[in-house]
């Protein structure tokens, strides 16, 4: 949805979504290697459950803005339940998450530094993670708590213009 936005504004090149690795350490290499060339007071990152603690390790490592929905805030401990074969949503595709991804997503749980640099879409909704404990994390951020909705934010067209112009992209 993010991507066609940008396409009908002829913007799609400023949009990358790489399939990440089921290893968080690989994961946010993966990202750092796509960044590598960007202007940091022009980047900005969108991440979503996984997504979002992944933008937050970056956008505190890097400097830069990140849009986070429904981002995960301990998922060390949530995913500990989860060691195994596990499905892709959205896909027919299965990954093999290890014990040794728990301690790599510990690696890289890291305070909110800069709250102006984050914009958080939350959920009331969200039944995977509570809502409270997003805007917890990211206190002094800019918020949008939606009434309702779920988890994958099926009501994200509501909110794409917002996000796009917070990544300064209007």
């Amino acid at each position: 949805m993010l991507r066609e936005h940008l396409r009908q504004r002829n913007l799609e090149d400023q949009y990358q979504c790489p399939a990440l690795p089921a290893s968080p350490r690989k994961a946010v290499q993966l990202a750092l290697d796509l960044v590598q060339t960007a202007l940091l007071e022009q980047l900005a990152l969108v991440g979503s459950s996984l997504g979002g603690y992944y933008a937050t390790w970056i956008a505190e490592r890097l400097g830069c803005r990140a849009v986070l929905l429904n981002p995960a805030i301990d998922p060390a401990r949530d995913l500990q339940a989860h060691i195994g074969r596990q499905p892709v949503f959205f896909s027919d595709a299965e990954i093999d998450f290890r014990p040794e991804y728990v301690g790599e997503l510990r690696e890289l749980d890291v305070p909110v530094t800069a709250p102006a640099r984050y914009f958080l879409i939350a959920a009331t909704g969200d039944t995977v993670i509570d809502y409270r404990k997003m805007v917890a994390k990211y206190r002094g951020a800019r918020h949008c708590v939606i009434e309702g909705s779920n988890h994958e934010l099926s009501d994200f067209a509501q909110y794409v213009d917002e996000v796009i112009s917070f990544c300064g992209l209007d």
